[in-house]
C-alpha cells in the first residue's frame, strides 16, 4: 500500500480520535484565529459554525480564548492569527474581525486585478508574503488558497493604515478540551501536513 493510501483513512479519523483521544465528555471546537499572545500562550478564536472546510462560516460572537495545552506534545505548530475571516470574490466585499469593537466589519472594495485557479505551488504565490499593501498605489494583494484566488483589490483610504495583520488570514485551528478557555490538545490544521515524513 502506498504511503498515501495508508494516510488516507486517518483523514476520517483524525476528527473522531480527537473527540475519543483523551477519554469521556471532552469537544472540539474549531476556528480561524484572531488573536494569539504566544508569552501567554493564549489563543482566540472565531468558530466556524458550520464546519465546512470548503466553506466555512466565521461568524460565532463573542471570540473565544483557550490557553494552549500544558503538554508541549499536545500542541501543534503555535498558529498565525490575522482579521480576514472571508473573501467575497464575487459580491467584491471583505469580512474581517476588528479587535477593538470585538466584533465584524464587511468592507467594499474595488477589484484591480483577479487570478483564479492559483494553488499553493504556482509560481505568483510559492514563498511569497501576503498579503502586500502598497500605500503608495492604495491597493492591497491578497491570496485565498483555499478558494485559489490572487486578488489586488483597492479599499477606502482609511484602511490603509489599518495594521497588515487585518488583512491576513489567521490559521484554522482545532482544539480538544474538556474544561472551557483550556486546551488539552491544539492542531494547527493550516500548517500541518500529514503527508510529511
Amino acid at each position: 500500500m502506498s504511503k498515501k493510501r495508508m494516510w488516507l483513512p486517518l483523514l476520517f479519523v483524525l476528527p473522531v480520535s480527537l473527540v475519543l483521544g483523551c477519554g469521556e465528555g471532552g469537544k472540539v471546537d474549531q476556528g480561524r484565529v484572531v488573536e494569539f499572545d504566544a508569552a501567554k500562550r493564549l489563543v482566540t478564536i472565531i468558530r466556524d459554525v458550520k464546519n465546512d472546510s470548503l466553506n466555512p462560516d466565521y461568524s460565532y460572537l463573542p471570540p473565544l480564548t483557550y490557553a494552549l495545552p500544558e503538554d508541549p506534545a499536545e500542541t501543534g505548530p503555535l498558529p498565525l492569527a490575522g482579521g480576514r475571516l472571508k473573501l467575497d470574490a464575487e459580491k467584491n466585499q471583505i469580512k474581517i474581525y476588528n479587535p477593538k469593537t470585538k466584533t465584524f466589519l464587511w468592507i467594499d472594495f474595488k477589484p484591480i486585478e483577479k487570478k483564479t485557479g492559483i494553488d499553493r505551488d504556482n509560481p505568483l504565490v510559492k514563498n511569497q508574503r501576503f498579503p502586500v499593501v502598497d500605500k503608495a498605489k492604495k491597493t492591497i494583494t491578497l491570496y485565498s488558497a483555499r478558494q485559489k484566488i490572487l486578488e489586488t483589490i483597492a479599499v477606502p483610504e482609511e484602511y490603509l493604515e489599518w495594521p497588515e495583520s487585518t488583512w491576513t488570514a489567521g490559521d484554522e485551528v482545532r482544539i480538544y478540551y474538556k474544561e472551557e478557555g483550556k486546551a488539552l490538545r491544539f492542531m494547527n490544521i493550516t500548517q500541518t501536513d500529514i503527508f510529511k515524513k
